[in-house]
């Protein structure tokens, strides 16, 4: 009986050691596959947009380098981007962070601009190869999903009236002059674009800001360890973060169609 009672905190103590070495080896297996995932876009960018060398004409690389260049470049893509959205009928986004600037576009023609408020770019976009990334944005992006805090298409359900003495005019306020405005883009190629209310007109739009990315955070944490479960390496999506003014915000989200098209002037 005396061993039984003295073998019990030894087995709890090898137990807890056990479980902590198991703990510590996941979290290093989890840190490293999270670090492989910036690494794995970036190589796949790279491979897709990357600079290709013409066997037949030959380029002196070192040209990739010279700013002068790159700056004809930056806007060389910038407008190819936008010709082909203005090929279409649809209302497209343009994103200009070198003027702090955002407008919906029809066919060329600006219909709403508003000013950034305030811009943070994921270090791919900003530090990355820019011939690659220059290359990629020299095509729309693709909206693929949104997340948001306040619907697309406000819902209104109405009665019909029996006749004309019945009829009211609607009179039924906007939800969303009441709610905090913000969203998240997520183009096909993995790109994300965050939209944040700017202001803090009503008590608790802060702490609701945090909670919707703090949600966007949570959702991402459950994928990456989804994937890292099953020894595959955690999406990483390159983002371009952005406050605007609350009304504007909710006019160029409401505007933007599904599989909208977005340009970015980096």
């Amino acid at each position: 009986m005396g061993n039984e009672v003295t073998d019990k905190p030894f087995y709890k103590k090898q137990g807890f050691i056990v479980l902590s070495i198991i703990l510590a080896v996941f979290i290093i297996y989890y840190s490293v596959m999270s670090l492989l995932g910036p690494v794995r876009k970036l190589k796949a960018f790279d491979s897709e947009y990357g600079f290709k060398q013409d066997e037949k004409n030959t380029i002196d690389e070192r040209i990739l380098s010279d700013s002068s260049y790159l700056k004809l470049l930056k806007e060389k893509a910038f407008l190819q981007s936008k010709i082909a959205m203005a090929e279409t009928d649809s209302i497209y986004l343009t994103i200009n962070l070198a003027d702090s600037s955002v407008n919906l576009e029809i066919s060329g023609v600006v219909v709403h601009s508003t000013d950034i408020k305030k811009i943070n770019i994921s270090k791919i976009l900003k530090k990355g190869d820019e011939y690659t990334i220059l290359t990629m944005l020299s095509t729309p992006l693709v909206i693929a999903k949104d997340f948001t805090s306040i619907k697309k298409e406000p819902l209104m359900i109405k009665m019909a009236p029996k006749d004309t003495s019945e009829y009211q005019p609607d009179i039924i306020p906007d939800t969303a002059d009441f709610e905090p405005v913000n969203f998240i883009l997520e183009m096909q190629n993995g790109v994300k674009v965050y939209v944040y209310q700017d202001e803090k007109v009503r008590f608790g739009d802060g702490i609701r800001r945090f909670g919707f990315d703090l949600w966007d955070r949570i959702r991402n944490t459950v994928s990456s360890m989804t994937r890292v479960f099953t020894l595959k390496v955690p999406e990483y999506h390159p983002y371009i973060k952005i406050r605007l003014a609350r009304a504007d915000a909710k006019i160029i989200y409401r505007a933007i169609p599904y599989n909208g098209q977005v340009a970015v002037y980096r």
